[in-house]
């Protein structure tokens, strides 16, 4: 069926499923004034607080863990469950993982199943909000489809090392394109009356001691790096929940620090929603609750006591915490719940529905093609020629699927079955190592019917080679598997991949290597071999989406959200102790992220005059794009740029012009991305573009005064497909002002 046809029906049963609900009758409305949808989220979450007695808000402060003994007998069996209030009305909550899908290892029923997405930087290469926003929604739909009515999604924690084990959840480096694009996800799981969260507040950026070592940076650095990002989410998809993380951030664990939580977050952005800890991340009843922290989660299993049941309680009782305090965690959980029409469409369980799979499929599919980047295409290799008469499929398990991540985000239930490739180690957390199943192999066969396609797993490297000297082209995958609460030892390909890809190139100069990987990784090889393509971890229809990029049927548009070093030595930190699964070092207890401050990715490497392997934003076509005519100029307090983009080659294709700041000389960031955007351009056609440019980018944050001031000036604003490609540059004066 075509693909907009699935799609569209999907959204037509969506709208139907999810219609505004009736209006209250007038005497329920009169019983229950919270129920009047005419009041706004703040005044309905004020009336329930008046309502409720001291046990309902004490149970509405903490989540119980839902899987395995614990589970209470009415949870779906999930990451948490908090009982209705059926008396008053009050749903009961319902949280599920979901950083690349919904996923419920303790609960599946029969007939259960999600889309497993993308990862978060397949997500983030297509720099396309539209794209991030379908996948948040199809993430929103298939959680309320469950039943399920909170989703612990959004992640936005940058990356400032491509060693995190965590990266593949998340949207890149940059402020700017990671706190919109996780932004419109978030908006996307909301507009399905799922309340989203947003994690892990903050500089949750290392995996490795997550729950002891302490992130150093100071507060400028912090504001204009990290905390951009996270306020960046908020200002665009508003969402319900901010999950504090475990990490300590100037010494103080991330769920007890009032500044960031109390000053920054409610007082300085004026943050309505409610401060959910991370699982394991409380470690104070009292203290917790003054800084901020509205909900424990789950903490009769995974923290050392429910601090926030009886000794809150008693807290509160002797005046330590006023009931003030109390009444407020109780009002942002509730205003958060009516604000996403949680109250009015609470979810329902569904069966099964092949017209909605499709369409989540779709969007899976639309994500890995739109965000895979071919980063090298030397000579016109790719896309595949139709009349190629043999071809070598050699390693990564390309004849039984795709690797995805691991940890709490991993999607291990699907329509199309479960883990291809079982039995990899780690078995146990946090594994599985996981293959959703997408055989490239099988998509290649079909999309070129008339080729011979053979296929060898790779462990015998001279056996490769002799299969790669036999046939006209050859494709090695490689694959490296991260996961949650682990850092990767080094940016090295595991398991010998690397000397794969030298005997097989050296056997066949038409080798094309494809990376699934969860981040930047060396490629010794590049420049030996002629084409590269980063499909991150592509999901479950990550096989069909790189035969179509493979072969053409699909143009390669993605555009890196990170900067692709050379090898480690090109960053903050080369050597980082206690990496790794088995490491013979102890963790450090900090991490200094004082060395790079804000200048994060691309920017280090502006700041450090240092070459990358590739840039910032840098993504190959198979088609060609001009970028003309930059004009900029500031209109009140606005600041736009106008130019013209053209596709100057002989394919359609997706052009990604990227606009960067330069701010005036001894500025400790030499370099921002300012705005963007992505355009679908035919053969021979140009369209003139406006973007309006992000203030705050130009701005600078003064800790002292706790905002962001532009300074009078002449900036030079410039045009370009990468941060290191610059098509044109203009600039434009601006006058002095204040940012709130």
């Amino acid at each position: 069926m075509n693909k907009s046809i699935v799609v569209g029906r999907a959204l037509l049963c969506a709208a139907v499923l999810l219609a505004p609900a009736a209006p209250a009758a007038p005497a329920a409305v009169a019983a229950r004034p919270w129920l009047d949808i005419a009041r706004t989220p703040d005044e309905r979450a004020a009336l329930l607080v008046a309502a409720m007695t001291q046990d309902e808000k004490f149970a509405l402060i903490r989540s119980r863990f839902a899987i395995g003994e614990a589970r209470p007998p009415e949870a779906l069996g999930s990451a948490g469950y908090v009982a209705p209030v059926e008396r008053l009305g009050i749903p009961a909550q319902q949280l599920v993982d979901a950083g690349l899908g919904v996923t419920n290892p303790g609960g599946m029923r029969e007939g259960d199943h999600a889309t497993a997405m993308p990862s978060g930087p397949a997500t983030a290469s297509t720099w396309s909000r539209e794209i991030a926003f379908q996948g948040g929604a199809t993430m929103g739909r298939e959680a309320w489809r469950q039943g399920f009515n909170v989703l612990l999604a959004g992640s936005v924690n940058l990356q400032r090392d491509p060693r995190n084990g965590r990266n593949f959840e998340y949207a890149g480096e940059d402020p700017l394109l990671a706190g919109t694009l996780v932004g419109e996800s978030i908006r996307g799981v909301q507009s399905e009356h799922v309340l989203s969260t947003m994690k892990h507040y903050a500089l949750n950026d290392m995996e490795t001691h997550r729950n002891f070592h302490s992130a150093q940076i100071g507060d400028r650095a912090m504001h204009e790096s990290d905390l951009l990002a996270f306020r960046i989410a908020i200002e665009v998809g508003a969402p319900g929940a901010v999950m504090c993380s475990y990490n300590r951030i100037n010494g103080t664990y991330g769920c007890e620090h009032d500044e960031l939580l109390n000053n920054v977050l409610k007082r300085d952005w004026r943050y309505p929603g409610y401060v959910m800890s991370d699982w394991g991340g409380v470690h104070s009843g009292s203290k917790a609750a003054l800084a901020g922290l509205d909900q424990q989660s789950a903490g009769e299993v995974f923290d050392r006591a429910v601090y926030f049941d009886a000794p809150l309680r008693m807290a509160v009782e002797a005046g330590v915490v006023p009931q003030a305090r109390l009444d407020d965690m109780a009002r942002r959980i509730l205003r958060s719940l009516i604000a996403v029409g949680a109250f009015e469409h609470p979810p329902r369980r569904r069966p099964p529905d092949a017209e909605l799979d499709a369409a989540g499929f779709a969007v899976a599919q639309r994500t890995a093609e739109a965000g895979a980047v071919l980063l090298r295409n030397a000579g016109g290799a790719l896309p595949l020629a139709a009349e190629t008469r043999r071809i070598a499929v050699i390693g990564g398990h390309a004849d039984k699927g795709v690797i995805a991540g691991g940890g709490s985000s991993m999607v291990g239930w699907t329509s199309r079955g479960t883990n291809a490739v079982p039995g990899l180690q780690p078995t146990a957390w946090p594994g599985p190592v996981m293959f959703q199943p997408s055989p490239p192999l099988s998509a290649l066969r079909e999309a070129l019917p008339g080729t011979r396609i053979d296929y060898f797993d790779g462990r015998d490297r001279a056996a490769a080679a002799r299969l790669a000297r036999q046939a006209d082209v050859a494709i090695v995958f490689a694959t490296q598997w991260a996961a949650e609460s682990v850092d990767l030892p080094h940016m090295r390909l595991p398991d010998g991949q690397d000397a794969l890809v030298e005997a097989v190139a050296a056997a066949n100069p038409r080798t094309v290597v494809v990376l699934q990987t969860n981040g930047p990784v060396e490629l010794p090889w590049a420049e030996r071999v002629p084409a590269i393509l980063q499909a991150w971890y592509p999901g479950i229809r990550g096989g069909e989406a790189i035969a179509r990029l493979l072969t053409g049927a699909a143009n390669p548009s993605g555009r890196l959200p990170v900067t692709w070093p050379v090898d480690a030595s090109q960053l903050p930190r080369p050597e980082i102790p206690g990496l790794g699964f088995d490491p013979p070092q102890k963790p450090g207890d900090t991490i200094d992220y004082d060395i790079e401050g804000a200048n994060v990715g691309y920017r280090w490497f502006a700041a450090q005059e240092l070459v990358p392997r590739y840039a910032f934003g840098h993504g190959l076509s198979y088609t060609t794009f001009a970028l003309s005519g930059l004009d900029v100029r500031a209109d009140g307090d606005r600041i736009l740029a106008r130019f013209r983009v053209e596709n100057t080659g002989a394919r359609a294709g997706a052009a990604v012009p990227q606009l960067y700041v330069h701010l005036p000389d001894g500025h400790a960031t030499p370099l921002r991305l300012a705005g963007w955007e992505r355009v679908e351009l035919q053969p021979g056609e140009s369209r003139e573009i406006e973007v309006l440019l992000a203030p705050r980018l130009f701005a600078d944050y003064d800790p002292q005064a706790r905002s962001w001031r532009i300074p009078a000036g002449r900036y030079r604003v410039v045009l370009g497909q990468s941060a290191a490609d610059v098509a044109a540059g203009a600039e434009v004066e601006i006058a002095a002002r204040g940012l709130d």
